[in-house]
């Protein structure tokens, strides 16, 4: 089958040969008239030797994202079949099966392409025009491989407007309940696939809930930046003394109480601006066995991570003096720009501020099912410590 071409700069195909998934306008030397928008081209280097194969936008600051490296790879129904296959069963092999991301972008080698799975029911989300091309296609394939009682839509992010697409989510298979329920670790959790955040819920953080067990017995839990109550929920079934959930949006506390009922636990939520509210309960003098820190990024781009850093400096150190001597604080950030050697310095910078020693227990990353490329940029996201504040 022939492809339109594009030819990168000289030396631009160096990157790409080491792994690269994404080439930027500014690389291209140039690019033949029946490259199609949206479509599949074949990219060359200087010498015109193949390169690599992936989907085609002009409009777009990346205009080629990377789909094979094999020539002899078409790019099919069958294609897009093998590497969803691959990618399922490489969660399997991890021990994954009933909630997981089953898709992950570059990672998976679709890059533009998000797929969750939350028991019976699937959610995805396209933000390159190249994939959008092959939704239809994406669909039918999770249909035969899944059998889902429901598959959501969750193109709703801004991101892909910046490749020419509208923002949507829909029920696009199936008939989808207003909540499902989810297993994760001892807990059973719902979610709304339809509006919650991301596409229902964090699944990126599954393994790292697991790791409150050693820390919360016993303890008074504060749990900021809350959403749906996964943390908290998980450190009242491991025998936490008392959990308090907070977060800005009602409708995410009314589900941690559905959250808690379902596991009959007991929590108290509080629904405030979690720089405020740390502001005034360390004014107030008060202190916990365990505090949980997972905000929202701060950073959504490189410029903004002067500002973020000092946002996450001037939370965690309030998340420090709230912290009782020898308790423990999970601090997370999810901003892609804020690398982990940034974060723990910002964490030790926050610590000597306030005169309170710390002693590094674990480090954190995203989910295992959340596997980052390192060559794919940004795959890396999420980081955090767990560290007890003497």
């Amino acid at each position: 089958m022939e492809y339109g071409t594009v030819c990168l700069r000289r030396g631009e195909e160096v990157d790409l040969r080491r792994g690269g998934f994404w080439i930027y306008d500014n690389e291209i030397d140039w690019y033949d008239d029946i490259c199609p928008v949206g479509g599949i081209v074949d990219v060359i280097d200087s010498r015109r030797a193949f390169v690599a194969r992936g989907y085609f936008n002009p409009h777009s600051k990346i205009t080629v994202r990377i789909l094979t490296r094999n020539q002899d790879e078409v790019i099919d129904k069958a294609f897009f079949r093998r590497r969803i296959e691959a990618a399922w069963h490489f969660r399997q092999q991890l021990g994954f099966s009933h909630s997981c991301r089953v898709v992950f972008g570059e990672s998976d080698g679709l890059p533009g392409l998000t797929v969750d799975k939350f028991g019976d029911y699937l959610s995805y989300q396209i933000v390159s025009l190249g994939m959008e091309q092959w939704q239809d296609t994406i669909v039918e394939i999770l249909i035969d491989l899944f059998k889902p009682k429901a598959i959501v839509a969750r193109n709703d992010v801004p991101v892909r407007e910046k490749e020419g697409l509208p923002q949507e989510a829909k029920v696009v298979y199936g008939t989808l309940p207003p909540y499902i329920l989810l297993k994760e670790h001892d807990a059973w959790l719902y979610a709304d696939l339809l509006h919650g955040q991301k596409t229902g819920h964090f699944l990126d953080q599954q393994e790292n809930r697991g790791h409150l067990k050693p820390y919360a017995q016993g303890k008074t839990v504060l749990d900021l930046c809350c959403h749906s109550g996964g943390f908290g929920i998980h450190a009242a079934l491991y025998g936490a003394s008392a959990v308090e959930c907070v977060d800005v949006s009602q409708d995410a506390l009314a589900l941690v109480e559905k959250n808690a009922a379902e596991n009959g636990v007991t929590v108290t939520t509080t629904c405030a601006n979690v720089f405020d509210l740390v502001k005034e309960y360390d004014e107030a003098g008060r202190q916990f066995g365990l505090v949980i820190c997972d905000p929202p990024a701060f950073a959504k781009s490189r410029k903004a991570l002067e500002s973020a850093y000092r946002g996450y400096k001037e939370l965690n150190l309030r998340c420090l003096k709230l912290t009782e001597p020898g308790g423990f604080l999970v601090t997370c950030s999810c901003s892609q720009f804020m690398t982990p050697p940034l974060f723990e310095k910002m964490l030790t910078e926050a610590a000597g501020d306030v005169g309170r020693p710390i002693r590094l227990l674990e480090t954190l990353m995203q989910s295992r099912d959340h596997p980052a490329c390192l060559t794919a940029e940004h795959a890396l996201y999420l980081k955090g410590l767990i560290v007890q504040v003497l």
